[in-house]
């Protein structure tokens, strides 16, 4: 393995561990794997440092948030671009057409918005340890075992 300090960015992006930033949490790299649901499927453990993905019970109900907050900053964006290069103007229905092709890239989109939300609401709690490979990863605090999968 690299001794080089992997990219947060990078890493959250590629949907790695935070922890060791090198194994994958999703079990399908496939974001459009949506055969029965398995592109949302994650490993209990990130497969090489140990680290536990499902940190208590409920963890990833936070993601909407994040994933609201992801496809509010696409829609400016995309809004932004298309005013620039098309414009925006009250006497046809230019806006009418960004709306509609905001929504389908959005709803084509949403599987890897999806991802990156749960991502990055797992780097924001587990934080990066370059001497993973020495050092156990903490238990999870407050995991009720009877509880999992309950949802």
């Amino acid at each position: 393995m690299a001794k080089d300090k992997p990219s947060y960015l990078l890493s959250v992006l590629t949907n790695r561990c935070p922890r060791c930033r090198r194994g994958d949490i999703f079990k399908s790299k496939n974001a459009y794997a949506l055969k029965g649901s398995e592109y949302m499927k994650m490993h209990d453990h990130c497969p090489l440092c140990g680290q536990a993905t499902d940190l208590e019970v409920g963890f990833y109900y936070g993601t909407g948030y994040v994933s609201y907050g992801l496809t509010v900053a696409f829609s400016v964006a995309t809004f932004i671009l298309w005013w620039i290069f098309i414009g925006i103007s009250a006497n046809d229905n230019r806006i009418f057409w960004w709306l509609g092709c905001n929504a389908v890239v959005l709803v084509i989109l949403q599987p890897p918005l999806m991802r990156l939300a749960r991502s990055l609401w797992l780097s924001w709690f587990v934080k990066y340890d370059p001497h993973w490979e020495i050092h156990k990863p903490e238990d999870p605090e407050r995991i009720v075992k009877e509880h999992m999968g309950n949802w």
